[in-house]
């Protein structure tokens, strides 16, 4: 991509990023894909490694600790983070301590932010956000059951969630708890912040999810809370706030995922040209055949296109907008283009694409639930058509900026 895109320095120090994955982190995926103790310390030496190399914690500003210089830097770095699916751990920026991060950053109290931001963005501690419900639709919060009751100087959390990613092993979670059911349909939800040793939480089990459970930091996970009793003291924001935080945390949440799918794809993009290139088959490389120059050639222009709406939702974030149709947009579309981009490159390896042999199968797992987290294809579609129609039915029409 052109350098003119960025502002001067952005890219060398996207070139730092990418070197150390390539020398640091790719070697290293087949031990850190066990999940083991082996693989425990191996992060713990990797992330010491970034954070003596000035690489740690880039979606987070200097002040708090972080290298991060808003949505278009962190944009910029994760094309080469998003190259391999662990690099975000090594460097901190890990989902959902990220987006977790960024909303304790905004809207905590300072008790709040020492109690629970500094461990986080320091790498000491971890978390997770627990919103969605396994008798409920994800998709709809208005739906949600979970319900906390002032008791004194407290909450009282009653409820069961799953997909609460990564509560193996957190220290806290935050969690998007009922408490006015009576309210305004988007004013009924306050989110609260609950440690993890607080009596009556329970990670009931992680979820296999395509024959991969995963540990600690990869897991998604059932919670249940029976009587949960934290302080009023740990409200995030403001009682009857939680949908509006929820858009705030999981937006940015979203453009995350995006901007590390950058790197999936490009690296995807990158094995299927070279595997092409030099794989013969029926009188000729594979790259001759009018089929795999198709492939290739639309992977091009939906990674190139993705790009450019990563980039342009960055920047409307970083000047203040919330650039919620621009967010719904790039995530169903990037989802897409990611999981064709990696499909494509696994036919072109034929046999060898389904194996551990390459990458591609563990991309392939890990794109197709893209589809679905942060909210599913159809609904952020929903949320484009709506707004599309709605500035129609005002006389506007529709302007792309």
């Amino acid at each position: 991509m052109s350098a003119s895109l960025f502002p001067d320095g952005y890219v060398e120090t996207r070139a730092r990023y990418r070197s150390f994955v390539e020398k640091h982190v790719i070697p290293a995926e087949g031990a850190l894909g066990r999940e083991d103790d082996d693989a425990f310390r191996l992060i713990a030496a990797l992330q010491q490694q970034a954070r003596e190399a000035g690489l740690w914690a880039p979606h987070m500003p200097a002040s708090v600790g972080g290298t991060g210089e808003g949505f278009l830097y962190y944009a910029c770095m994760n094309e080469a983070i998003g190259r391999s699916y662990w690099a975000q751990l090594v460097f901190g920026c890990q989902a959902p301590d990220a987006g977790n991060a960024e909303i304790l950053h905004l809207l905590g109290t300072p008790a709040q932010k020492e109690q629970f931001l500094e461990p986080l963005i320091a790498g000491r501690a971890r978390s997770f956000f627990s919103m969605t419900e396994p008798d409920v639709a994800g998709s709809d919060p208005r739906l949600l059951r979970t319900r906390a009751v002032v008791d004194g100087d407290d909450w009282v959390v009653d409820g069961l969630k799953w997909f609460s990613t990564g509560a193996e092993g957190s220290s806290f979670g935050i969690v998007f708890a009922i408490t006015d059911p009576d309210a305004d349909t988007y004013e009924r939800g306050t989110m609260i912040l609950v440690p993890t040793d607080t009596p009556g939480l329970e990670v009931v089990r992680p979820l296999s999810v395509m024959g991969h459970e995963g540990r600690a930091w990869n897991t998604h996970c059932e919670v249940r809370y029976s009587g949960v009793r934290v302080p009023l003291a740990n409200t995030l924001g403001g009682r009857g706030d939680a949908f509006r935080i929820a858009q705030q945390r999981l937006g940015p949440g979203r453009i995350h995922h995006v901007m590390r799918w950058l790197g999936q794809m490009q690296r995807a993009f990158d094995l299927m040209c070279a595997y092409s290139l030099g794989r013969e088959a029926f009188g000729g490389p594979l790259a001759d055949k009018q089929t795999v120059q198709n492939w290739i050639a639309d992977s091009a222009a939906g990674i190139q296109a993705c790009r450019l709406l990563t980039m342009d939702t960055a920047r409307k974030i970083d000047e203040g907008s919330e650039a919620r149709v621009e967010v719904s947009m790039l995530k169903f579309y990037a989802a897409g283009v990611l999981n064709d981009v990696i499909d494509r490159a696994i036919q072109v390896h034929g046999a060898r694409g389904l194996t551990d042999e390459t990458p591609l199968a563990q991309m392939a797992l890990h794109a197709r639930a893209g589809r679905i987290y942060d909210g599913p294809d159809e609904v952020h579609r929903m949320v484009v058509a709506r707004r599309v129609l709605k500035s129609y039915s005002a006389g506007d029409g529709w302007q792309f900026t």
